[in-house]
């Protein structure tokens, strides 16, 4: 598996990609900045400017079924937010 997982697709970061030129991407937790952006830029054919990351922390959840309660966590992730430069842009519909 790489380091980049999944884009992130969102109304907010779609506004961004617009007019920040920024995109986000959920990524392997392990990976650090450097990897990302070389990931990006390979796989994408663009020049990275920034890049900021954010490790979340799965959530506590819980249900109550017949047979009782079911409590479970959901999965910890890292997400990348990357800056591109210049006039690059990523279209996540192209090959759709």
């Amino acid at each position: 598996m790489g380091i980049i997982i999944k884009p992130i697709v969102t109304e907010k970061l779609t506004a961004q990609g617009e007019k920040l030129n920024r995109y986000g991407f959920i990524v392997d937790r392990a990976a650090n900045k450097l990897q990302i952006k070389t990931a990006v830029e390979q796989m994408y054919n663009v020049s990275v400017a920034d890049i900021n990351t954010i490790n979340y922390h799965g959530k506590k959840k819980s249900r109550y079924t017949k047979t009782g309660m079911v409590t479970g966590r959901a999965n910890h992730y890292k997400k990348a937010y990357v800056t591109l430069a210049g006039e690059d842009k990523i279209d996540f519909y192209s090959n759709i």
